[in-house]
Order: C-alpha cells, then structure tokens, then sequence
C-alpha cells in the first residue's frame, strides 16, 4: 500500500487549495498523506491553515528540494512504497485524443502505477513532464521504460536505502535529471506514463524549489550533470538564454541490464 509525501515550503495556503484539493477529489485517503516542512515554525503555520481531515501528519524534515527529498526516503521503511507529489499541483490528466481529460480516481492510478512498477521489474515512476497534448501525442509510446526524464513535480518510487541513489547536493537545480539517470544506471530502466500529466505553476513563488539566480543556477547544473554523465546529457539553450539539458539512453552496460530485466520479465510471465 502506498503512502504520499509531500515537500512543502512557506505554501501551506496553496497546499490546502491544489494539492490537497486534487488528492481528496481523486478518492486518495487523507490516512495516506504526510507533510514534510522544513522547521518547528513552518509545522505550526501548517497545522493552523490544513484542515486535520485532509492529512494524516506534518512532519518537520530539512529545508532545500534536494535535502528534503533526500529526507523523505529515508524517513519511511525499506520496501515501501511512495509518491512523491509537489505542494501546487491542481489536476492530474490523462491525453485522450488531441485533448485532456482528468484522471477523477488518482487512488486507482496510483496503485496500478505500482502494480505495472514491480511488474516490470523497476523502482521508480514518473509522467510526462509538461503539459502539452501535441508533444504528449507525438511521443513513442503512452508507456515506456527506457531512460526518461521523471519529473519531481510528481512520481512514485519504492523505497531504498542507498546512498548511491541520491541526487548531489552540489547543484541547486535539476536533481530530478540526476535522479532519473541514477535509477536507470541502477536498474535498467525508469517507467514513465507519457500519457499522464499535471496541471500546476512551474516555478511559482515560494516552495523548496524557487530559486532567484534561476540562471545560473540551472547553467551550473547543467554543466555538472554533462561533466559527470556524459554519455547520457547533451547541452541546449532556450531563446530566453536558460541552460537546458536532453536525456539520452548512451550506454550499452545499463542497455544490457534493461534486456537482462525484461528477460527476467518475461519469464515470470510465462
């Protein structure tokens, strides 16, 4: 059985409002929602705004994305399995045709997420990273194992206590790139629902994530992330001049382990 965890920072309004909101419309029992703010002071500005009936407990972790991630982990047990979901998202929402449609039981989706995680053999999932049906439309497949980028924004994962698996906290941004090579290095292949997405406010005031020198930040990011795995990260620039990076599947080692697992697969299925 899953549980959520939720990084919040300085946004228990918004909280209330999108998230929380998305999670009781979508039938996700509150039993199975944890909070995790960054201090004494953040916890009691929480309990006073979240309504009791909506969550299960807030939880005083670290302060930083990275950090509190991190955190999160290994607060639960090994073998456990959670969802990962941001403080502002309003509506999950599945492609249908060239248009979106809300996905009214997120509980369902969440548990069959897993279910098709350990059937393939793997520990972490994720949806397609922005709101687009065109892109979304024009993607490979509506499910794929292969190296993806598995947004922070929303995504499962079984729990592991391995240190190996854990973003650097050299960088201030795009730890969720690293995190997605890391499971794929590890395990072959990372399950993303590319007909799956949220509706939310990318880099929205406030929260774990917000960032002032954006920039740079992201430049330095990038720039660690093609140093330290360049077999998988090429570099590129939006008009606006904000360093980016593209996800490539370069390694015959870890193409290997992905035909060893979905041997193993097939086997089990047999």
């Amino acid at each position: 059985m899953y549980k959520v965890a939720i990084p919040s920072y300085k946004r228990a309004e918004t909280l209330r409002k999108k998230t929380l909101e998305t999670l009781r419309r979508g039938k996700v029992p509150a039993s199975k929602i944890f909070v995790f703010v960054a201090n004494e002071q953040e916890r009691k500005e929480y309990e006073r705004v979240l309504p009791k009936e909506l969550y299960n407990r807030i939880i005083v972790g670290v302060k930083g994305i990275t950090n509190q991630r991190i955190f999160i982990k290994d607060f639960f047990n090994e073998g456990e399995e959670i969802v990962s979901v941001d403080d502002d998202v309003e509506e999950l929402l599945r492609l249908s045709g060239d248009d979106f449609v809300k996905v009214r039981n997120v509980n369902k989706f969440f548990e069959d997420a897993f279910k098709r995680l350990k059937k393939e053999g793997l520990f972490i999932w994720g949806i397609y990273p922005v709101r687009n049906a065109f892109f979304m439309k024009n993607s490979n497949k509506p499910i794929t194992t292969g190296l993806k980028f598995i947004i922070g924004t929303l995504y499962g994962f079984i729990v592991r206590h391995d240190k190996s698996l854990e973003p650097s906290k050299k960088i201030e941004s795009k730890e969720d790139y690293e995190q997605s090579m890391l499971y794929f290095m590890r395990d072959g292949g990372v399950l993303r629902f590319n007909h799956i997405t949220v509706k939310t406010k990318f880099f929205a005031k406030g929260g774990l994530g917000e960032e002032k020198g954006r920039f740079e930040a992201n430049k330095k990011a990038a720039e660690y992330l093609q140093k330290t795995y360049p077999q998988y990260v090429s570099i590129f620039h939006r008009k606006s001049g904000m360093t980016e990076i593209r996800l490539r599947d370069g390694s015959s080692k870890t193409k290997k382990k992905k035909q060893k697992r979905e041997k193993k697969t097939r086997k089990k299925l047999e």
